[in-house]
C-alpha cells in the first residue's frame, strides 16, 4: 500500500480538534503526515526533534522547507542558537506555552525523551553548573558510563553520548542518580488519554533505503554548503554540532575525507540512530497507535 493511502486511512481516524503526537524514526515520513493532518483538519505543527531546534541547520537536519512552513503554522523549529543550552526542560516549557494558547497542536519528531517528558512528566532537576559540563565534555563515553548507577544505566540509551553525559552531570552536580530524580516526576503536561498518539512502525530495509536516498537529496539541496558555512565556528562539543551528518561533512569540508567517505559514514550513523529510535519506540510507545510502513 502506498504511503498516501496509509496516511489517508490514518487521518480519517484522527479526531478533529484533538492534539496529535507523531513519533517515528528519522526519514520515515513523519513531517509529511503532520502536514496532511494540518491541511485537512487544521493545527500548529510543533517540532519534537532535538536537532531541528537549532538555527544553523535546515537541510542537514531535514527541517521543513520554507515552502512547507508556508503551508501552515510551525513552531519550535530553528529558533535556538547553536551556542545556547537547550534541554528537554526548555522544550517542555515552550510546549506548555503553546498549549496555553488554545491552538490545536500536531507535535511531530523523533526525540523519544521529549515525548516521554510530555506524556509522563519531567523531573525537576537542578541546573548543571558550567564547570561540571565542561569536565564532562572532556571525558570519554566509557568513563562517563562507569560512574552511573545501574538504575540510571538501565533507563537511558547508553550509546547516546548526550544522554549519558547528561546523566553523569546530574550525578556529579547533585550526588543523586538521574533515575532517582526521575522517580520523583510530577504529573504529565499532556497525558496520552488527552491526545491522539501515533507511532511509525517501519520495516528496517525500507527505512535504510530511504535514509540513503534522503542523504543524496540533502547533498543536492545544499547540506554541504550549510556545513561549510559553520566551519569557522564549529565546536564538536556542542550538541548542535553533533547532529548526524554534521561531523562527517565537516571532515570532508576540512579535507580530511572524500565526499563519498563522508556520505557513507553519515548514512551508517543515521541507520544506527534510526535503529536506536525504533528500539526505544517499540519499548516505550507500545500503547501508542501504530502505523506500519515499508
Amino acid at each position: 500500500m502506498q504511503m498516501s493511502s496509509i496516511f489517508s486511512d490514518a487521518i480519517r481516524a484522527v479526531p478533529a480538534g484533538q492534539h496529535v503526537l507523531i513519533a517515528g524514526p528519522t526519514a520515515s515520513g513523519k513531517s509529511a503526515l503532520a502536514l496532511e493532518i494540518a491541511a485537512r483538519q487544521g493545527g500548529v505543527i510543533v517540532n519534537a526533534d532535538a536537532s531541528q531546534v537549532y538555527d544553523c541547520w535546515r537541510v542537514i537536519t531535514a527541517r521543513p522547507s520554507p515552502q512547507e512552513e508556508a503551508q501552515t503554522l510551525h513552531a519550535l523549529y530553528g529558533h535556538v542558537a547553536a551556542t545556547m543550552p537547550y534541554s528537554t526542560g526548555h522544550w517542555l516549557r515552550e510546549v506548555t506555552e503553546l498549549l496555553g494558547s488554545g491552538d490545536r497542536l500536531i507535535i511531530v519528531g523523533g526525540t523519544g525523551l521529549y515525548f516521554t517528558a510530555l506524556t509522563q512528566g519531567l523531573a525537576e532537576i537542578p541546573a548543571t553548573p558550567p564547570e561540571v559540563r565542561t569536565e564532562g565534555d572532556q571525558m570519554p563515553l566509557d568513563a562517563l558510563l562507569a560512574t552511573l548507577d545501574s538504575s540510571t544505566r538501565n533507563r537511558i540509551d547508553i550509546q547516546n553520548r548526550a544522554r549519558v553525559q547528561r546523566a553523569w552531570e546530574v550525578l556529579a552536580a547533585t550526588g543523586r542518580g538521574l533515575a532517582a530524580w526521575q522517580n520523583e516526576t510530577g504529573p504529565p503536561l499532556l497525558a496520552l488519554p488527552n491526545c491522539y498518539p501515533i507511532v511509525f512502525d517501519v520495516n528496517k530495509d525500507w527505512l535504510n533505503e530511504r535514509i540513503e536516498t534522503r542523504f543524496d537529496i540533502m547533498i543536492r539541496e545544499g547540506a554541504l554548503e550549510e556545513v561549510d558555512a559553520q566551519q569557522d565556528v564549529y565546536d564538536p562539543t556542542l550538541p548542535a554540532h553533533r547532529a548526524i551528518g554534521v561531523p562527517e561533512l565537516m571532515a570532508h569540508v576540512r579535507g580530511e575525507i572524500t565526499l563519498e567517505a563522508a556520505k557513507a559514514a553519515a548514512v551508517i550513523a543515521t541507520r544506527r540512530f534510526a535503529k536506536r529510535q525504533r528500539t526505544w519506540m517499540r519499548s516505550k510507545m507500545a500503547d501508542w497507535r501504530p502505523i506500519a510502513l515499508g
